[in-house]
């Protein structure tokens, strides 16, 4: 015997079917942020990075990203960590002034912590305490100046906590080059401890279970000429932009332009929490493959009403 759907009934079930959330697919569960400092990236190809280019021909990658101007580390920094030039987030100091206060602009931080994903950071120097706003990090840590002390601390935090957003700092490379040049002996041997260090990071993620579920972006703040930086010359401006991870295609070039401020719009698409429409920066997608959702993702993810 056939069923008779009444109007009424049928009005009901359709009101059911539109009340249901919209489930968001994350591309990944976990990203993290890695910045040599002072990376300028014709010295680190000359330099012994056997991690990093391993993770580069696993992944996509450019050589010919760009930071912002002034090219210096807090300056540079906040706006990989904001999506924001630097008129825009007016943060155009580069040490600790405590008479400062904390960044006014929200950072990826704060963005990610009102969808309820945790955050962390480990970084070398005082400055960025300025970036450190109470609420904003679950894990603010200055371990040292050394990377393999830093990267030592955030592996023990990632297998312990695994974090949604981790965001690392390695500044023996910046150290280097105002102490002995860019491009000096001195500096490469920096960028091959560096290296160690992100093999350490890396050995981390697999240790915690995150390998597949994973995206690590390696960038720069700037580059460098002579003993310094800051400048608007190609030398200083010029940095590495490199993405691994299961949803990141492998041994592609980066023909897109890339900024510094792309970075922070990046990890915000990956973990789909919405990108500001204030943000300077967009998602590099051309860095990512079509199918970009994992299993886990899809079954961790909460609703997101846009």
């Amino acid at each position: 015997m056939s069923k008779v759907w009444k109007p009424g009934l049928l009005l009901v079930l359709a009101l059911m079917f539109v009340a249901l959330p919209v489930w968001a697919e994350r591309r990944t569960n976990h990203v993290f942020i890695i910045s040599f400092d002072g990376g300028k990236p014709a010295v680190m190809k000359e330099s012994k990075m056997p991690e990093l280019m391993s993770l580069l021909k696993k992944g996509a990658y450019t050589w010919e990203a760009q930071t912002v101007f002034p090219s210096i580390t807090l300056t540079s920094h906040t706006s990989m960590l904001t999506g924001l030039v630097p008129d825009h987030h007016h943060v155009l100091w580069n040490d600790w002034k405590p008479d400062q206060g904390l960044i006014k602009s929200p950072t990826i931080f704060a963005i990610a912590k009102e969808h309820k994903l945790s955050t962390a950071m480990f970084v070398s120097k005082p400055k960025f305490i300025h970036l450190f706003v109470p609420g904003t990090v679950d894990m603010f840590a200055l371990p040292s100046y050394k990377s393999k002390i830093v990267a030592e601390s955030v592996a023990d935090y990632i297998k312990e906590k695994k974090p949604n957003l981790c965001f690392i700092h390695f500044t023996d490379s910046d150290s280097a080059g105002h102490a002995f040049g860019w491009g000096s002996d001195a500096q490469k041997v920096s960028f091959h401890d560096e290296d160690d260090s992100l093999k350490i990071v890396m050995k981390a993620i697999e240790d915690a279970g995150l390998e597949h579920d994973s995206v690590v972006i390696m960038t720069a703040d700037h580059g460098g000429h002579d003993h310094t930086h800051g400048s608007r010359s190609p030398e200083d401006m010029n940095i590495p932009w490199i993405a691994w991870g299961d949803t990141v295609q492998h041994d592609f070039q980066i023909t897109a332009p890339v900024s510094t401020c792309d970075t922070a719009a990046t990890a915000l698409w990956l973990l789909d929490v919405p990108v500001p429409s204030s943000f300077d920066g967009k998602p590099v997608t051309s860095a990512f493959s079509d199918t970009t959702v994992t299993q886990s993702a899809a079954s961790e993810s909460v609703p997101t009403h846009h």
